[in-house]
Formats: C-alpha cells, sequence, structure tokens
C-alpha cells in the first residue's frame, strides 16, 4: 500500500508542520472573499446576477467560466473592488487545485513556490484593496471595511502558501481588522463570520511555540470553540461564503482534529451540490479512506479523476492524486451512488 495514503488516527501536525499551521493562522482568516456589497445594514447582501452566476460556476468546477462573469463586473464598475476580489477568489481555486499534493499522509495545498501567474493575482487583490481604501477615506462602510479586508485576506493566502509568515502576518492582520470594524457596523452579516472563524479556529490550533511567537508579534488569540461556531453560522446563513466555511470547516475537522465521521458528514453536502468539482470529490475521498471506508473513497477518487476541466493544470493534478489515491486503496470497486 502506498504509505501516503494509508488510513492513520492521528496527522502528525502539531508536532512535524509547526511552520505550516504558523502561515495558516492568518492566511485563511480571509476565506470569506467573495463578499459583494451590502446594500443596508441588516445582514443582507444584494448581488448582481454576474457574481451569483459567477459563484456558480466557480463552485461546480470551471473557475475560468467564473471568471469570464466577474470581469464583467469590472468591465461595468471599473472603480467598484467587487469584480476584481471576486476574480482573484476564482484564481486562487485555480492555485489551490494546482498546489495539491499527498503531504502528512493527506490531500491538501502545502506549499507551492512562487509562480508567474501569481502576478496577476496580486495585481488583483491590490487594486481591490486599493479601491476599497480609498473609498474608507471618505465613508466608513461597512461594505468597504469588508472589501478593504477581503483584499488583504486574499494576499495573505497566497503568502502563506509561500511560506511568506511575516508577509503573510502583516496582510492578515490588516484583514482581520477591516473585519471587525465591518462586523461592529454590521453584527448581522453571517457571512463575516467565516473569516472570524477561521481566525479563532487556526489561532487556538497552533503549537505551544507559535503561540509564544504570536504574542510577542502583538496577534491576538482566539478560540477554536468559538471560531467552530461562527463557520458553522455562517455555512448555515451565509449568502455567499456558505461553500467556503463548509469546506474550510471539514478541512479543519480533519487536518487537526482528526474528527473523520463529522468531516465526511460537512464534506457531503458540498460532493452532492458541486459533483462536477474535482477538489471536493478528492477531498471527501481522503476523510473516507482515513475511516477504511475503502469503496466509499473510491468511488470520490474515480469521479474526479472522469471530470473534464478547461483548466488543464488542475486537471493533470487530479488525476495524478486519483491514481496515485486508488492505488493507496488496492482499487476496490466504486461504491454504488446512493448509500
Amino acid at each position: 500500500m502506498n504509505p501516503a495514503l494509508k488510513t492513520s488516527s492521528a496527522l502528525p501536525l502539531e508536532s512535524s508542520i509547526f511552520n505550516f499551521q504558523f502561515t495558516r493562522l492568518l492566511l485563511l482568516l480571509a476565506v470569506w472573499a467573495v463578499l459583494p456589497a451590502p446594500a443596508r445594514a441588516e445582514g443582507k447582501l444584494h448581488l448582481p446576477p454576474e457574481a451569483t452566476e459567477g459563484l456558480r460556476l466557480l463552485y461546480s468546477g470551471d473557475p475560468d467560466a467564473a471568471m469570464e462573469m466577474f470581469r464583467r463586473i469590472e468591465e461595468r464598475q471599473p472603480d467598484y473592488p467587487v469584480g476584481y476580489l471576486l476574480e482573484a477568489n476564482a484564481q486562487w481555486w485555480k492555485i489551490y487545485c494546482a498546489a495539491c499534493e499527498i503531504k502528512y499522509n493527506t490531500i491538501d495545498a502545502w506549499h507551492r513556490s512562487r509562480q508567474l501567474e501569481d502576478d496577476a493575482y496580486l495585481a488583483l487583490t491590490d487594486k481591490g484593496i486599493a479601491l476599497a481604501e480609498q473609498s474608507l477615506k471618505q465613508n466608513d462602510t461597512t461594505e468597504m471595511r469588508l472589501y478593504a479586508g477581503i483584499g488583504w485576506g486574499l494576499k495573505a493566502r497566497l503568502l502563506g502558501l509561500w511560506d511568506d509568515r511575516r508577509g503573510t502576518a502583516r496582510a492578515g492582520v490588516r484583514a482581520r481588522e477591516h473585519l471587525l470594524r465591518a462586523v461592529q457596523l454590521d453584527p448581522e452579516l453571517a457571512d463575516a463570520y467565516t473569516g472570524l472563524g477561521l481566525y479563532n479556529y487556526y489561532v487556538d490550533t497552533l503549537s505551544a511555540i507559535a503561540k509564544i511567537l504570536r504574542f510577542f508579534m502583538g496577534i491576538p488569540g482566539g478560540s477554536k470553540r468559538e471560531g467552530m461556531r461562527q463557520l458553522e453560522l455562517a455555512m448555515e446563513k451565509g449568502e455567499i461564503t456558505a461553500v467556503e466555511a463548509r469546506f474550510y470547516l471539514a478541512k479543519n475537522l480533519r487536518n487537526y482534529d482528526q474528527k473523520y465521521e463529522r468531516a465526511v458528514a460537512v464534506f457531503e453536502p458540498l460532493v452532492a451540490q458541486y459533483p462536477q468539482n474535482p477538489v471536493f470529490q478528492l477531498l471527501l475521498g481522503d476523510t473516507n479512506a482515513k475511516l477504511n471506508r475503502k469503496q466509499e473513497a473510491a468511488a470520490s477518487f474515480h469521479a474526479a479523476e472522469k471530470i473534464e476541466l478547461r483548466d488543464l493544470a488542475c486537471q493533470a493534478r487530479v488525476r495524478e492524486l486519483s491514481r496515485a489515491a486508488l492505488a493507496a486503496l488496492g482499487e476496490p470497486e466504486a461504491a454504488p451512488a446512493s448509500r
């Protein structure tokens, strides 16, 4: 059996990947990064049709088609940050897929060196940040606080993937400041709790050494329990961050808590709603493999392998990982469509 995917009762994250945990402390606090503007402080968002359709395409596994939608928003509203931030988030999912690998017995995006295409991603985040912060100089509004935080958070995600801990911390702290102010202005904005939940979760997950460094860097503490509560709130009530809140809650339960049963339960609705998203299929299969549910895991890996994608880099990586995972399982027959 391939040792990279064999069932393990506990992942060696606390002892062997301190650097990974530290960079994830702040890089993931902004996974809410798809927030168009609230028209009024009632916790509700009002999305242009292109944003809604683009998000559907994105989570259905076609970020290139999603970016076409988001660019229409940019063309119609060139001085508004929404389109640029949505496009950057779509690019993030392309980056994430291409960076996935099997490490620590787990399929995930752990690290990637800087690539040429990263400059375009950073240009989008910088554009969104600049437009939002320029607007904030005139008027302190909920939507622009959200957009500024989104931009800094998106920047932190990529810096974290590069293992640029100092840059990740700087960007993450800026993102958190804006997000907290947005919630202060509108406590009912459920989507904002995705970012707060991730921050609370990751700060409390840090190793003892990382917590000491956090103290000296002046990074506020957090509570894993509160973070999970906030992620669940966003997952259930968020208008546009529900998918990402669910995805990262499931990943956290798998990676850090080894609560595989619960992680599967959180992953499964994503696969049911978006069966053509190969990333969702891969991570559900990986989690079922840890429960020694070989047929269910194989079904997910086979499904991921068969998905045709416009993103050839993502498709090549998905097929490579699917075949490695199936080999580790001994390639049992796929499970029936319904359980």
